[in-house]
């Protein structure tokens, strides 16, 4: 009777312990699967189908080589040119961008700092998204090809010239032209629409003669240049002020050397 009440009690321990150890499995299995789950049902909201990268090429390449020119002739860009500031979904984001020192950049909206301008996107696609107006036709890295903009990036490779490519860009600079700078709207579009042509869609074509921004862009100041002119105009008056005092005691020692002279003759010997 002790022998049996003492493996009723053995196998009652082990099933306890074989329940405990399922039903420990069967939480972890489903909270696994939870997290699974929802981590699946959560869409990704901050997904933007747009490199901020080649769109930051591209502006530059506008700023530079294209806005001075419409400065100069006083045009309005139309709101329909995708050229225009405010088809840059970006924009807003990068005039908010604090360039304090090399390995600082601030945010303009919450002003935290960041160590590299990388870092300083990050935080824009993560925290400021809601700013970006991502709307068709905003991208101004779908116009790259349009623009050159491997001409002016880091990470140009030497490729192989592909016409069909080649006539795609030239499709497409030559529509930005159009639409851009309508010849229709009087002599100042008619020019920039010439510029444009030379410019930027005269330069896709396979044969390497025509370069791109031939007509040149915005005339950077040097800082080098800049700091040289300060300094020279901080160096003129102490350049001067010792050409006064050099001539001033060469005149002295002229004149010392008259003295000199003149009691010289005056002692005659015994």
């Amino acid at each position: 009777m002790g022998w049996s009440m003492v493996k009723i009690a053995f196998l009652l321990h082990l099933f306890f312990c074989f329940s405990l150890c399922v039903s420990r499995a069967s939480q972890g299995f489903e909270h696994a699967s939870g997290v699974r789950t929802l981590t699946h049902e959560i869409p990704n909201h901050h997904e933007v189908h747009c490199s901020r990268e080649r769109s930051r090429v591209a502006w530059q390449i506008i700023e530079e080589y294209l806005m001075p020119f419409v400065d100069e002739e006083e045009y309005q860009l139309p709101n329909k040119c995708r050229l225009h500031p405010d088809n840059d979904m970006f924009r807003e984001q990068e005039q908010h961008k604090v360039h304090v020192d090399t390995n600082e950049w601030r945010c303009g909206f919450c002003k935290k700092s960041f160590r590299a301008e990388k870092f300083l996107d990050q935080h824009f696609d993560n925290r400021h998204y809601v700013l970006l107006n991502n709307t068709h036709g905003r991208c101004l890295a779908d116009l790259c090809g349009a623009l050159h903009c491997d001409q002016k990036s880091e990470l140009k490779k030497t490729k192989k010239c592909n016409p069909a490519a080649v006539a795609r860009n030239r499709h497409l600079c030559e529509g930005l032209a159009d639409n851009c700078f309508p010849v229709s709207q009087g002599n100042k579009a008619s020019r920039l629409h010439e510029l444009f042509h030379r410019q930027f869609c005269d330069a896709h074509t396979c044969n390497g003669r025509q370069k791109p921004f031939s007509r040149g862009g915005k005339k950077q100041s040097s800082v080098f240049y800049l700091a040289i002119c300060v300094l020279t105009l901080m160096l003129l008056p102490v350049f001067y002020l010792l050409v006064f005092l050099h001539q001033r005691e060469m005149k002295k020692g002229i004149q010392d050397l008259k003295r000199i002279s003149k009691a010289g003759r005056k002692t005659k010997p015994s």
